[in-house]
């Protein structure tokens, strides 16, 4: 009996005889039974999200590993969290079974190799302040069920992604999060519907995470790193407004503030110079909404 994830699926089972439009309606029609699939799994989602926030107030680390599809997910997770939140590089980390060239190619035997999930772990080196999170499909790859087990026996506290009810890696989780999407258009294709919910769990538990610990203002990430004109345009949206002035007005404020929207927006909403903005915020941890009140 093939595992779920592999299983075929008989709503697409003629799908090489369909037009163009009847393909991707199809592929619609599965696609929307992601979300639904994840709604069932919030409770879990939750509970993890809690465990990496408590983790990040106590300066630990967050890391994404997993083999194909889901190790290219993790990386892409863990890279967007430095610009998204101004985290430094080591904060949020991915590792994907094979290494670099896994991100552009197939090294599809890397799956099955505990050795490079223990020179992984080793990289990476967790704690007891830390998070590892193991992500695949089928919850079953010997690089993932490693690397879990380890980190576990470290002390370090473990999150398992998958579409498998059955997956061995639930064995080392301590919280376990399986949105059940059924079976894939293509059969055994788990870089379409089970990808999918992989990059949208994993949005919610960065997300939510950087949220708890301060990382936003209302819903604006007012920790962004300013890198280039299109973040300095939105920055200076962001302080426009949040304090309500004109933008450029605002493009001057962020300029005296360093390029730092919550000091801008501190020196503005509390007529504070750049030196007390900062020393304001170094009080609260950097959370604006605690400086402001």
């Amino acid at each position: 009996m093939p595992i779920l994830t592999e299983k075929h699926n008989k709503k697409t089972q003629n799908i090489d005889l369909m037009s163009s439009y009847e393909i991707v309606s199809a592929i619609n029609n599965e696609d929307q039974k992601v979300a639904l699939a994840i709604k069932k799994e919030l409770h879990n989602i939750s509970k993890a999200v809690d465990l990496i926030a408590q983790a990040f107030l106590k300066k630990g680390r967050l890391a994404y590993f997993g083999a194909g599809t889901s190790g290219r997910l993790g990386v892409l997770d863990a890279s967007e969290c430095l610009p998204t939140f101004g985290v430094s590089e080591d904060m949020v980390v991915g590792f994907i079974a094979g290494g670099e060239k896994a991100l552009i190619y197939s090294v599809e035997n890397a799956e099955d190799s505990s050795d490079l999930a223990m020179a992984d772990l080793q990289t990476f080196a967790p704690t007891l302040n830390d998070v590892v999170v193991g992500i695949s499909a089928s919850g079953n790859p010997q690089y993932v069920l490693t690397i879990l087990q380890q980190a576990q026996a470290i002390g370090a506290k473990t999150i398992g992604v998958t579409s498998n009810p059955e997956a061995k890696l639930k064995l080392y989780s301590d919280v376990f999060i399986c949105p059940v999407v059924g079976p894939e258009v293509i059969t055994g294709s788990s870089r379409m519907k089970s990808g999918t919910a992989q990059k949208m769990v994993l949005n919610m538990l960065s997300t939510a995470s950087m949220i708890k610990i301060g990382k936003t203002y209302q819903n604006y990430m007012i920790d962004l790193k300013i890198l280039n004109n299109k973040l300095f345009d939105r920055g200076c949206r962001f302080v426009s407004e949040i304090c309500d002035i004109s933008l450029a007005e605002s493009k001057k404020l962020l300029a005296e503030s360093g390029l730092n929207v919550k000091i801008a927006c501190l020196m503005k909403l509390k007529n504070l110079s750049f030196v007390e903005a900062e020393k304001r915020l170094k009080q609260v941890n950097g959370v604006l909404r605690k400086a402001l009140m």
